[in-house]
């Protein structure tokens, strides 16, 4: 047999026969189906008792068993195996190809394999775009020398493996965070008596679904409590923060009717829990006779005052540092008397690359008026000319009804 580097014309004809089903799958099947068809695949063109597929879980600390074909019962156990250690986490961590001829209790972790009485494993990290997504290995009961064509012919087989594991980190991501979004966020605002209320949510053309929150609710006290904020970051991770930011501050509004203390156990509970995250916020509470507002904002925009007839300002109010940025950072309110509508909203909706904020507050302000807390939503909406938002935009309206 001629050899060109490490592929042999047995193992060119190997991965043309491989590619071409996996080419043909991949118009038919769904992400799931097409790693247990490559599976299915290698092991029979490696001439092996097993091939498995395993896969990074969100924490990025664990192996989960995906696919296999030889080895079902991997998958069907939910097999997982830590970073770092056994056959497979070993080739995570290192990110390197890794054959052993002595498959027990020193070398790997999962019993399945030590039960299938394998003789010898050979493995691949599963990469795409620099990360390093899973593990595939192939193993035998017999003893046999896997060449440096076989290691090649595998890690090929883990390219592919690793365009089909994005492409279903990405579509479970998106699908959970979309479904997480709409479940924090409802259609339509609660009724809360004397007041007219709308709200808007948009994800962002460039980041996606993130971490953009608002919510209002009636306190058993009588107060309402109005709270709109952005966690850093986009994606499942971000609108998993901010679920949980969102739950914790209402449970704390339960508990004190000020702002500032509200917001000051809110940020203990992230540096604790969420050390790694950080959010901008502004919580407002009206009283129960419905005559002032009082407002904290922790590092988020100003909300938007507007008159009777439509003239607007913004709330002139202390600018305390965002939530998980520093511990035991002090922060305060101010009290006002109830406009005729406030509009609270996210940075996404007036921030622009190629131009100051203030630039973008000033439209803001120029755009929004008289109306009802619809119209209001619409007015502040134009500020985008009609282009998609590059980030996501939460805003709300509160106006005293009629």
């Amino acid at each position: 047999m001629t050899v060109t580097g490490f592929v042999t014309e047995e193992d060119d004809e190997r991965l043309r026969r491989l590619l071409a089903v996996t080419d043909a799958a991949l118009a038919q099947l769904d992400v799931d189906e097409l790693l247990t068809e490559l599976a299915s695949r290698t092991r029979e063109l490696m001439g092996t008792d097993t091939a498995a597929i395993l896969l990074l879980d969100a924490s990025g600390r664990e192996l989960v068993a995906t696919a296999a074909s030889g080895l079902e019962e991997e998958v069907r156990q939910g097999i997982r195996v830590p970073v770092g250690y056994g056959f497979a986490g070993r080739i995570a961590a290192t990110a390197q190809p890794l054959v052993i001829d002595q498959v027990d209790r020193t070398t790997v972790v999962n019993q399945l394999l030590i039960d299938a009485h394998l003789a010898v494993l050979a493995g691949v990290p599963i990469t795409a775009s620099g990360r390093v997504l899973g593990v595939l290995h192939v193993g035998s009961r017999s003893p046999r020398r896997f060449t440096g064509g076989d290691i090649e012919l595998l890690r090929l087989v883990a390219d592919r493996a690793g365009l089909a594991a994005q492409a279903r980190i990405f579509a479970l991501e998106r699908q959970t965070t979309v479904a997480l979004q709409r479940s924090l966020l409802p259609a339509r605002p609660p009724v809360v008596a004397g007041f007219d209320i709308a709200a808007r949510y948009l994800p962002g053309a460039e980041v996606g679904v993130g971490g953009d929150w608002y919510d209002v609710f009636a306190l058993p006290s009588g107060y309402v409590g109005v709270v709109i904020g952005d966690v850093a970051g986009s994606g499942l991770r971000a609108a998993v923060v901010m679920g949980r930011i969102r739950s914790a501050l209402r449970a704390y509004a339960l508990e004190t009717n000020d702002p500032a203390d509200v917001l000051t156990r809110l940020d203990n509970k992230i540096q604790f829990f969420e050390p790694d995250a950080m959010a901008t916020a502004a919580y407002a509470v009206i009283d129960p006779a419905r005559t002032t507002l009082t407002v904290s904002l922790a590092g988020h925009l100003p909300p938007v005052l507007l008159d009777a007839d439509g003239n607007g300002r913004l709330l002139v109010a202390p600018a305390d540092l965002p939530l998980g940025a520093h511990h035991e950072t002090p922060r305060r309110t101010i009290t006002i008397p109830v406009p005729d509508a406030t509009l609270f909203y996210t940075d996404g909706l007036i921030e622009r690359r190629d131009r100051p904020l203030r630039d973008g507050l000033v439209e803001l302000l120029a755009a929004v008026g008289a109306g009802t807390a619809d119209d209001l939503c619409v007015q502040a909406m134009r500020v985008l000319h009609e282009k998609p938002a590059t980030d996501d935009v939460a805003l709300i309206a509160v106006r005293r009804a009629p």
